[in-house]
């Protein structure tokens, strides 16, 4: 397998810990109770090190990494240490870009300021926290650990550490949450000064245990036009604060796009390192098996963890595009679209009109298809309606 020496390259790390199990996660996380024997966290970079090493060997020899973000789970469970040896191992094995952003995922109670420094001084550029809400009734509603204000003060922190990005997450529509509960969660992430905002209305997936209680009746589903009505509140209140939408879920100050995230939305490069990691290379994607003792006895023998993969067909690759292209603020060329003329014309026509697409953007050269703010809310009606 080889890539072109100036294809841009992002590798994403997956750390697949949780203190504590959230009930509306469905991500492929593990606590403590749930790891099989010879998997604990203090050793767990070196199996996720061994596949890096895997990794460079069967790209090409020259290939520069643009962007590098661990995720999870709770990356800073494994600690400082832990983390800046992946990141030595990533520089020791791969072609750095002298720009290269480096993010690390975080609970506010999973870090201290001489963690922060640690990792900034490792070189860490981004950090992104989870504060989800800042209503202690919302809160646990989520079943997050940390209490109001910590996410705030683990953002002030990591400012004082040096890191030059800092982001909050934000989850919005859940059962109980009023626009007030809102508007101080905005309140606290305004003061806390980060760069970049995301926020997500709250699924409901199947098979967690958010899920089980919403079947049991103990807490309603929820109401998606109240979430649209947030998300417009989020997005009046970030606007006026400086930040600008750049992805449907994303906003950022000027310089302070995740360009990690971004190169996912464009259908990038990437390679994904560690239990049920994905990648994507010119077409073709693959994912690792996803329990981490399985993932474990498969590095240590040296043997690939890859459990399976797809080559997209050109068609699949064009709907991909659009799907992704369209959630970022520049939308997607027109001429991209895969479909014919005389059924992409309706279509847009019928967007335009029902204030779905901006009519702005398709009188540019090249004719652009972007959402308005009301399209942003029913992204995925727009791609269906284009993809006829």
């Amino acid at each position: 397998m080889t890539l072109s020496p100036s294809t841009p390259l992002s590798l994403y790390v997956h750390v697949p810990f949780c203190a504590s199990r959230c009930g509306y996660c469905d991500f492929n996380t593990y606590t403590a109770t749930e790891l099989g024997n010879d998997v604990t966290r203090d050793t767990f970079h070196e199996h996720l090190i061994t596949e890096i090493h895997q990794a460079a060997q069967r790209l090409a020899d020259t290939h520069r990494v643009d962007t590098v973000f661990v995720g999870g789970g709770t990356p800073t469970l494994l600690g400082a240490q832990a983390l800046n040896r992946l990141l030595a191992a990533i520089r020791d094995d791969f072609d750095i870009a002298a720009d290269v952003e480096i993010t690390t995922e975080a609970n506010p109670d999973s870090v201290d300021p001489r963690m922060l420094e640690d990792l900034k001084q490792g070189g860490f550029t981004r950090i992104s926290f989870g504060m989800q809400s800042s209503a202690p009734h919302v809160l646990a509603t989520l079943e997050r650990t940390h209490t109001p204000g910590a996410s705030s003060a683990a953002a002030k922190a990591a400012r004082a550490a040096g890191f030059e990005h800092v982001n909050l997450d934000l989850i919005y529509g859940t059962p109980g949450e009023t626009d007030d509960d809102l508007n101080r969660s905005l309140d606290e992430v305004l003061e806390a000064g980060v760069d970049h905002v995301s926020a997500y209305s709250l699924i409901v997936e199947p098979g967690t245990a958010l899920a089980r209680r919403v079947q049991r009746g103990e807490v309603p589903m929820p109401d998606d036009d109240i979430a649209a009505d947030r998300y417009e509140l989020i997005d009046e209140r970030l606007t006026v604060a400086g930040f600008d939408w750049y992805e449907v879920s994303n906003w950022a100050k000027p310089e302070g796009q995740c360009r990690h995230n971004i190169a996912y939305w464009r259908n990038a490069a990437w390679w994904g390192i560690g239990p049920g990691a994905h990648s994507h290379l010119e077409g073709r994607r693959w994912w690792n098996v996803k329990h981490p003792h399985t993932y474990a006895q498969r590095v240590s023998a040296n043997l690939s963890p890859m459990q399976d993969e797809e080559v997209l067909t050109p068609e699949q690759r064009a709907l991909e595009n659009l799907m992704l292209g369209l959630r970022m603020k520049a939308g997607v060329a027109l001429d991209a679209v895969p479909t014919n003329d005389d059924a992409i014309t309706d279509a847009v026509t019928e967007l335009t009109d029902q204030g779905l697409l901006d009519p702005e953007s398709l009188e540019h050269e090249p004719s652009m298809l972007a959402l308005t703010r009301r399209g942003r809310l029913m992204a995925d009606h727009v791609v269906r309606t284009l993809a006829v």
